[in-house]
């Protein structure tokens, strides 16, 4: 039996995880799950799977967990060092599905019990890649992509040789804002943001994908995790959502993976490795699909993704730099304290004001480090907000 734990239960990544478990719940025994907001899901999930440990991100809930839980016998717990406590429990398979850098601390504690990481958490690369891939060959861990992109990539280069790549593609949905007029972006909404046309996701990340933010990160994620130069990784808008990534070799094949918008494909890929098994998702009738299409990506359309070049030719610590001014830019724009085209203007103004200051982006790549340059970065952002308010 399987010791798994599932960080972010209660997002759609740790759901679609949980749902895949349940159909084979002899297989697994779950040790932690671990949510922030949703208390009452957070505990129905851990009595369903007798969890060890249930932890909610939010201290100031901790009373309201345990009395959700009730006299299951389960542990309660709350708060930051909960979450890394909870990661350093002995388990085969960890989920790491923790929105934002959130999720680092407990990943890296996770690898160092030589867990097979399940990485949903892209900020985890692109804050802390070398750190990340540093701990788990330390420990004998792996990691393992669970982003639809990234484990399309993943799976296209098993049994080939890495030096043999000369371009990895990484496919864009576009977003909710991919047909829309450029003029009118100036009036785009986080509600409408928030409707995305092919995947059913959180509402942040959902609205990522409208700015490219999210592919942008993904962009900076593909280069550390497959140790590719910049110049070999590209995006292209895909409007169907069917063909997750590509890859291509020097003979001048790509390799594409195509599967239905369904995030269990991933997860469960990660879930079963090396073995592929039997998924609950549909089969694509191609007749049916009709035609695939591809568009290029306007980086003036999306300055996040002309950003995300910029960060990976910075190296360093403009990865944690990036992502934080990119969450505090998203607050705001939830907030509605700025507009919908002012959240690249925020990430590369916090971008060039912390570079402008001796030993923060070439710092050395430390846990410590990326928080500080995570904190830096926030208090940037947020006066950058500020200013723009008034």
């Amino acid at each position: 039996m399987r010791r798994i734990s599932v960080f972010g239960a209660t997002g759609s990544i740790g759901q679609n995880t949980l749902d895949l478990i349940g159909r084979n719940p002899d297989a697994y025994k779950v040790v932690a799950l671990t949510g922030e907001r949703n208390i009452q899901k957070l505990a129905a999930d851990a009595i369903r799977f007798n969890a060890e440990i249930a932890v909610t991100a939010d201290p100031t809930r901790l009373e309201e967990l345990r009395a959700a839980l009730g006299n299951s016998g389960i542990e309660a717990a709350a708060g930051a060092e909960a979450l890394v406590e909870a990661a350093s429990r002995p388990a085969d398979w960890v989920m790491s599905a923790i929105v934002g850098s959130a999720g680092l601390a407990p990943g890296l504690k996770a690898l160092e019990q030589g867990a097979s990481l399940a990485l949903a958490n892209k900020e985890s690369m692109v804050c802390a890649g070398p750190l990340m891939l540093s701990t788990a060959k330390a420990h004998g861990a792996q990691i393992l992509p669970v982003d639809s992109e990234h484990s399309a990539v993943f799976q296209a280069l098993i049994g080939e040789d890495l030096s043999a790549v000369e371009r990895v593609i990484i496919t864009a949905s576009g977003g909710a804002f991919r047909d829309w007029p450029l003029e009118d972006l100036v009036r785009a909404t986080p509600e409408q943001a928030a409707q995305h046309p092919n995947w059913d996701m959180g509402q942040r990340i959902t609205i990522d994908s409208a700015s490219m933010f999210n592919k942008a990160l993904e962009l900076i994620e593909t280069k550390e995790f497959f140790g590719l130069s910049a110049d070999k990784i590209e995006a292209v808008v895909h409007p169907e959502s069917m063909i997750h990534a590509l890859v291509g070799f020097s003979d001048g094949a790509l390799m594409a993976h195509v599967g239905p918008a369904d995030m269990r494909h991933a997860i469960g890929f990660a879930l079963h490795y090396p073995d592929r098994k039997a998924l609950p998702v549909e089969r694509l009738d191609l007749v049916k699909l009709g035609q695939l299409t591809f568009r290029h990506a306007d980086e003036t359309r999306w300055p996040a993704l002309r950003l995300a070049r910029e960060v990976m030719a910075l190296g360093g610590l403009s990865g944690a730099v990036f992502n934080a001014a990119k969450e505090r830019a998203l607050d705001g724009f939830i907030a509605k304290r700025i507009g919908f085209q002012q959240l690249a203007v925020v990430v590369e103004e916090a971008l060039s004001r912390v570079s402008a200051q001796p030993g923060h982006i070439d710092a050395a790549i430390t846990l410590d480090n990326v928080m500080n340059a995570d904190h830096l970065a926030r208090i940037r952002a947020d006066e950058i907000i500020t200013e723009i308010e008034g």
